[in-house]
C-alpha cells in the first residue's frame, strides 16, 4: 500500500509542478470562449486531454529509448500561443473603441497545440519518470494525470466564470489576454533553447 501511496504522491507532485502555469492558460481560454458567446467549452477539455496525452505518449516512447525529436525543438510550438497573442493584440489595437473582450481560438486542435507547447518542458520530467518506474506504476501515474487534467479544467473554468475575473477581463482583457499568450509563447521558446539550436545552424 505504501508503494501505491508513494506512486500517487509522486505523480501528483510531478503533475502540479509541470502544469501549474496551465491554470493561467486554461483560465484565459475559458474566458475567451465565454466572451465569444460560445458554449462549447468542451473543446477546451478535449484539447487539454489530447495535449497532455500526446506529451505522455512521447515521454513514454522516449523512456523506451527510441529516437525522439530533441526537447528543445519542441519549443518551436511556443510560436502557437505567441502567434495567437500577436493576432489578439493587433485586433485590440484596431478595435480600441469596442467594448467587447478579445476573442482567441479555442478549437480542440488549437488548445491541444497550446497545451503541448506550454508543456514542452514536461518531456524532460516525464521521460525519466517513466523510465524509472514499472508498468503498474506508469498506469497509476497516468490515472493520476487523467484526474489532474479534470481538476485543472474545473479550476480554469471556475476562474474563467468568476465575476471579479470577468470584470477585470472586461476592463483590461483586450490587452492582458494577448500579452499573456505572447509571454507564454516567448517563455516556451526561450527556455527550450531552440534559439541556440537555430543559431548553431
Amino acid at each position: 500500500m505504501g508503494g501505491l501511496v508513494g506512486t500517487v504522491a509522486t505523480a501528483v507532485g510531478v503533475f502540479v509542478g509541470t502544469n501549474i502555469d496551465d491554470i493561467v492558460v486554461l483560465t484565459v481560454l475559458f474566458l475567451s470562449a465565454r466572451a465569444s458567446g460560445a458554449s462549447r467549452t468542451w473543446r477546451i477539455w478535449v484539447g487539454q486531454y489530447l495535449g497532455i496525452a500526446i506529451l505522455v505518449a512521447v515521454s513514454a516512447v522516449a523512456a523506451l529509448g527510441l529516437t525522439i525529436v530533441p526537447d528543445r525543438w519542441v519549443g518551436l510550438l511556443g510560436l502557437i500561443p505567441f502567434g495567437l497573442g500577436v493576432r489578439g493584440l493587433v485586433a485590440a489595437i484596431r478595435d480600441r473603441g469596442d467594448e467587447e473582450p478579445p476573442m482567441l481560438a479555442t478549437g480542440v486542435m488549437t488548445v491541444a497545440g497550446i497545451t503541448i507547447a506550454n508543456g514542452a518542458d514536461n518531456l524532460s520530467v516525464y521521460t525519466p519518470l517513466f523510465r524509472g518506474i514499472g508498468v503498474t506504476e506508469s498506469l497509476v501515474t497516468i490515472a493520476v494525470f487523467v484526474v489532474g487534467v479534470a481538476v485543472w479544467c474545473v479550476a480554469g473554468s471556475w476562474l474563467g466564470s468568476h465575476k471579479r475575473v470577468i470584470a477585470l477581463v472586461e476592463r483590461f482583457g483586450r490587452w492582458v489576454v494577448p500579452v499573456v499568450f505572447m509571454l507564454v509563447g516567448a517563455v516556451i521558446v526561450v527556455e527550450s533553447d531552440v534559439l541556440g539550436g537555430l543559431a548553431g545552424w
